[in-house]
């Protein structure tokens, strides 16, 4: 099985890693595939990280363009001795961790030809942590190969843009993204296609909805939250509903990685399940815990922001039903609530109510109150559904 086969509708991409991971492997002879820093930019969920992840374990396998088995379990374990990555669920990525990760940069490969650095935040890099990278990019160690995931080349400084060979992936189709589910997953296509067109084609939220039935109960009550606000009261109401809506989702995502994490260090530190954590091992745990609850911060704005991105999908559908454009609509479970609500607002009224969503996204991000800005959203939505 190659290490490109579960990454779907990039061919182009897949192309060009596969012509450097040969080029490395031939020694970068009479050839400029090669490069020691690579950005690999594209919408979210457009499979980023799982395209670096997959150059990296050619990179690792050497010779072997379409990776060795081995080195695969151990890249997706994140445990390969040659494999640095930089990721958060933080807000930024601080100047201490990626001084840190520039100094692991230039060690010396141990089993392979490279040295490979994933950071799949990239854009999370303020000014200060990319200069620290700056220099790393400047004077690269000769055998250690940087690539860098983020939605845009407009996210990084342009010394950084400068120093990079970019790669920008595309939105995947709904049939390619279904059939990746059916296939990877197990799940029947009418539910594969479905889940990846409620996704929008966006990889890891099609594998949500196709294999997690709470996570589309979510989905379709937050949908029906809209649908159903028809005053300023109302509005209030769904708003700390959906807000309910945001933080189960995002409990939902975290508590398993965080037991997992949890046991993984109770393991290496050599404490049984149940076993007393010795008083001189407990600020490791503690700092581990404060880890996990700031993540848990970025966790619940992600579910609040994936909550703006199905109402935007909505929205969309309602605005193609009043111009009467004939294309596929996202949302068509509801097909018939759809119709209801587009006869009941005009196309004007539902801009009006994009707009409103666009704009309480970027509050949030501005760390405006996220029940103020989803109050002030469903104010304007509320004219949508009126009768």
């Amino acid at each position: 099985m190659s290490v490109w086969d579960e990454l779907t509708g990039q061919d182009e991409a897949i192309s060009i890693f596969r012509a450097a991971a040969a080029s490395s492997a031939a020694g970068g002879s009479g050839d400029s595939s090669m490069t020691h820093a690579w950005l690999i930019t594209g919408p979210p969920g457009s499979g980023r990280s799982n395209l670096a992840y997959a150059f990296a374990t050619a990179l690792l396998s050497n010779g072997n363009v379409d990776g060795d088995e081995s080195v695969r379990r151990q890249v997706d374990a994140r445990s390969h001795p040659d494999l640095g990555v930089l990721s958060t669920d933080l807000v930024i990525i601080t100047v201490a961790q990626v001084r840190a990760l520039v100094a692991t940069s230039y060690y010396s490969p141990s089993v392979g030809r490279y040295r490979v650095i994933v950071v799949e935040d990239a854009d999370r890099m303020a000014e200060r942590s990319s200069n620290a990278l700056l220099k790393a990019l400047e004077e690269p160690p000769p055998r250690t190969v940087w690539i860098l995931c983020a939605p845009s080349e407009a996210d990084l400084l342009p010394t950084i843009r400068s120093r990079v060979r970019s790669v920008r992936l595309r939105v995947p189709s709904v049939d390619d993204v279904a059939s990746l589910i059916a296939r990877r997953d197990n799940v029947d296509v009418a539910s594969a296609t479905r889940a990846a067109r409620e996704a929008q084609s966006h990889i890891g939220m099609a594998h949500r909805l196709a294999t997690n039935a709470e996570a589309r109960e979510r989905r379709e009550r937050t949908l029906e939250i809209a649908l159903g606000v028809r005053s300023v009261s109302g509005a209030m109401l769904a708003a700390t509903q959906l807000l309910t809506l945001a933080g189960a989702d995002a409990s939902a995502l975290t508590e398993e990685r965080d037991a997992e994490e949890r046991a993984s260090a109770l393991r290496s530190l050599g404490i049984e399940p149940g076993g007393t954590i010795p008083p001189a091992l407990r600020a490791q745990l503690k700092n581990l815990e404060e880890d996990q609850k700031r993540r848990e911060k970025r966790s619940l704005r992600d579910g609040i922001d994936r909550i703006m991105v199905d109402l935007l999908s909505l929205y969309r559908d309602i605005l193609l039903l009043q111009l009467g454009v004939e294309t596929e609509l996202i949302n068509l479970s509801i097909y018939g609530k759809l119709v209801a609500a587009s006869e009941q607002s005009t196309a004007q009224q539902t801009l009006a109510t994009m707009d409103a969503i666009a704009t309480a996204r970027k509050r949030i991000e501005s760390n405006v109150t996220p029940a103020l800005a989803l109050e002030a959203m469903l104010i304007s939505a509320r004219r949508s559904v009126s009768a």
